[in-house]
């Protein structure tokens, strides 16, 4: 009889004040497995880096890689932080120094080609000579993917094949799938050939897993809330029983060190970003709207100037700090603005962008203090809408671009973020919009790019006052 123990994390999402729990952990049961002949393996279920915090931002996520490194981890998939957050390059350059396999069956270079850093298999072949095959899949994006030079492919495409090619192979079949749970579900329905999904994406905990059939589901939510555990007991190489269950970080022990050590991956990275200047303001640039020279006045234009369009709109809650007088640097701009959100320009009839303003006015007091979660928004609340180059006339529900009622047959754009593409607020931009979205930066890239060029370190060096 052989038994093995899986452990695996999942939307970790750089939340590093809980990786000195999961290191003991981790490093315990793998001490206590050896004690007793049970086999250990530990998996990552994707968006183990988000770039919200410091460290993240300042190594382009090396820093995780190598805490990734020193877990020994057996294999990992990624998810849509990593595959969505960092451009083309990087991601193919980030698993450069990683000792362990990226998964990952879904997700193409434009030519067809599979990336370097990915490999679409990892048989692991356990002391008593059982197989273990591992796949992995990633939430495909179509929209988004290709903007970064991906070609991303839907799981029906592609999962079908990896079965009937590995399935003869393995004793046991596992899916690192960062795909969410009802898609988990689906496929549990779908192909009964895999013995175990090992799921993420959707922040879901499912303490003991879930049975569908012969396919154990498992999840440990996010953010490193939870370690997962699966317990396997194969005999002649054939699967007999699986048990699962979630052990919650904040239960496990706590070391007087545990403290000073997150703390230092905290400082570590604001000092790497602290080094690197952007810009030299002569003014403090304030989060709040009723303060002299507000932020979000500036980044209304930066946003106009990086898309073409005239006309900008903005919310009040992505701003989470001033910027002060003097030198800002690349921490001051990560402070203000950590989300992971892109710009995107988006072109309506003047009849679509009459049905859009009024969907603006309609929502505005109701977000103006609802607490917005996720769609790579980082802050707490929605906040306060404010346009730039537009008017409203509440009386007559009159809309003006730059002081033009605008006409129902012509084309109208404006600059705004796919984040409000993604919440359900604003359908029309959804339903209608033709939507450009504009990738890699993020927003505090585009507007750091603006404040360089409008207050550059050196004095001179630019004229431009827009």
């Amino acid at each position: 009889m052989e038994r093995l123990h899986i452990m695996h994390t999942n939307d970790l999402h750089s939340h590093f004040e809980n990786f000195p729990q999961i290191e003991r952990f981790v490093a315990q049961q793998r001490k206590k497995d050896q004690q007793i002949h049970q086999q250990t393996l530990l998996f990552d279920i994707g968006d183990a880096s988000d770039r919200v915090h410091p460290l993240t931002e300042a190594t382009m996520a090396q820093a995780n890689i190598q805490w990734m490194n020193k877990m020994h981890y057996d294999a990992v998939t990624i998810g849509n932080s990593e595959g969505l957050y960092y451009d083309h390059q990087i991601l193919e350059q980030m698993y450069q120094k990683a000792n362990f396999p990226v998964i990952l069956d879904n997700l193409y270079e434009t030519d067809g080609t599979k990336p370097k850093f990915v490999q679409s298999i990892k048989v692991i072949t356990t002391a008593a000579g059982t197989k273990i095959g591992i796949l992995g899949l990633t939430a495909p994006y179509l929209l988004t993917y290709p903007l970064l030079g991906w070609d991303v492919r839907l799981v029906q495409d592609i999962l079908p094949a990896l079965i009937a090619q590995w399935r003869p192979q393995v004793d046991v079949l596992i899916l690192l799938s960062h795909l969410g749970i009802n898609t988990d579900r689906y496929l549990c329905q779908k192909y009964p050939q895999l013995d175990i999904i090992i799921g993420g994406h959707s922040h879901h905990l499912l303490p003991k897993g879930e049975r569908h059939n012969s396919t154990l589901i498992t999840a440990a939510e996010k953010y490193g809330h939870y370690i997962g555990n699966i317990y396997l007991t194969i005999k002649n190489h054939q699967l007999q029983k699986m048990r699962a269950k979630t052990v919650a970080t904040a239960t496990l022990p706590v070391k007087a060190t545990d403290e000073n050590i997150i703390l230092a991956y905290q400082q570590r990275g604001e000092q790497l970003l602290q080094s690197r200047a952007i810009a030299k303001l002569p003014y403090r640039l304030s989060a709040q709207l009723s303060a002299p020279h507000p932020a979000l006045k500036l980044a209304l234009k930066a946003l106009e100037q990086a898309t073409g369009s005239p006309v900008a709109m903005l919310s009040s809650g992505l701003f989470l700090t001033d910027l002060p007088a003097g030198i800002i640097t690349e921490n001051d701009l990560h402070q203000q603005l950590p989300h992971a959100i892109h710009l995107m320009k988006t072109t309506l009839s003047g009849q679509e962008f009459w049905r859009l303003m009024m969907e603006v006015q309609k929502n505005r007091n109701f977000l103006q203090i609802f607490p917005q979660k996720g769609m790579g928004f980082r802050g707490k609340i929605f906040g306060q809408i404010v346009l730039d180059g537009v008017t409203i006339n509440e009386g007559t529900r009159q809309v003006f671009y730059q002081g033009q009622e605008v006409v129902p047959n012509k084309k109208y754009s404006i600059a705004l973020l796919d984040h409000y593409l993604f919440i359900p607020f604003f359908p029309t931009l959804q339903i209608v919009g033709d939507n450009q979205l504009l990738y890699p930066d993020f927003l505090r890239t585009v507007f750091g790019k603006y404040l360089a060029h409008k207050f550059p370190l050196k004095a001179g060096a630019s004229h431009d006052r827009n």
